[in-house]
């Protein structure tokens, strides 16, 4: 659970854009009866450009949520830390060559 909250907020933090993840809650049984069934983590939250939380859902039962994004502070942010502006995308040829010969 921590790695997939770690990985989607740091996508937010990346792209300097608000990231929502959505996972479900909950027990759901094998229907062959297999194996105990599956366990859903839920947690499901909204991260904003800089990878805070904004909202987060519980683990033990549904919630819907309304939640405002402000996508102005978005741009500033990208202003203030351009962190792809960098990018030698140019430079990305010589990285696919080699599997596509």
């Amino acid at each position: 659970l921590n790695a997939w909250i770690i990985s989607q907020r740091a996508h937010a933090v990346a792209n300097g854009l608000p990231v929502i993840s959505v996972n479900r809650v909950g027990h759901e049984p094998d229907p062959s009866g297999q194996t105990n069934g599956i366990l859903f983590w839920g947690n499901s939250f909204v991260a904003g450009p800089q990878g805070e939380f904004l909202a987060q859902a519980g683990n033990d039962q549904p919630e819907n949520m309304i939640v405002e994004i402000d996508m102005e502070r978005s741009e500033n942010v990208r202003r203030w830390w351009p962190f792809l502006r960098d990018r030698r995308i140019d430079e990305y040829d010589g990285l696919t060559k080699r599997f596509l010969d």
